[in-house]
């Protein structure tokens, strides 16, 4: 196993997580530009969320 096996498998563990801190973000975002970007923010989460792989 490589190290970039490590990686997936462990954000592959972690899919949950990783994708609540994305839409966490993105939330102060939108808090702290007063929701000004929030389609961009909104669309940038979506994109990031679909490149986290789902649990096995």
């Amino acid at each position: 196993m490589g190290i970039t096996d490590g990686i997936s498998e462990t954000i592959s563990e972690h899919a949950d997580e990783i994708k609540a801190g994305i839409d966490k973000v993105g939330d102060r975002i939108d808090s702290a530009t007063g929701g000004k970007f929030a389609g961009k923010v909104d669309q940038a989460q979506e994109f990031l969320k679909e490149k986290v792989p789902d649990k096995d």
